[in-house]
């Protein structure tokens, strides 16, 4: 999927760029789906739940640096390119719900609770859904 996101970003670069926000978009859609995976790699590695959930917790942190700043650039276009309010808002508050399961996964991991993998795996399924709505975004809306 992260490869599917760098294509819809490389065909429609040149249209991304006439937007101040969609550049950080886009970075943050790529960061997401690297996010779920290095997450899924890191659990495939035997380690006590308090390593992973470290991990977790670190990879979450560098993906939610993409997905602020990514929001702050959505809500400056608001003003800038008179997107409503509520669009931008959206896709602030729908980047965000895609990150919090893996700093909750991540908490849970590090307090020893093997309840942690399940708030990681929605984490995962959220980004599946958001994010290939994000490529559908750069690749087909944003011809429109």
């Amino acid at each position: 999927m992260a490869g599917l996101a760098i294509v819809a970003i490389s065909v429609n670069v040149s249209r991304i760029l006439e937007f101040s926000h969609l550049p950080a978009r886009a970075a943050a859609t790529v960061a997401r789906f690297i996010l779920s995976l290095v997450c899924s790699m890191a659990a495939l590695i035997p380690q006590p739940l308090h390593a992973l959930g470290a991990e977790v917790a670190a990879f979450a942190l560098a993906g939610w640096f993409f997905e602020i700043r990514s929001n702050r650039r959505a809500i400056r276009a608001h003003a800038e390119l008179g997107r409503p309010k509520f669009e931008s808002m959206l896709e602030s508050t729908l980047g965000e719900v895609q990150i919090l399961p893996f700093v909750v996964g991540a908490v849970l991991l590090l307090a020893g609770r093997d309840s942690g993998y399940y708030a990681i795996a929605a984490g995962i399924v959220a980004i599946l859904i958001f994010a290939t709505l994000n490529v559908w975004v750069l690749l087909v809306e944003i011809l429109r």
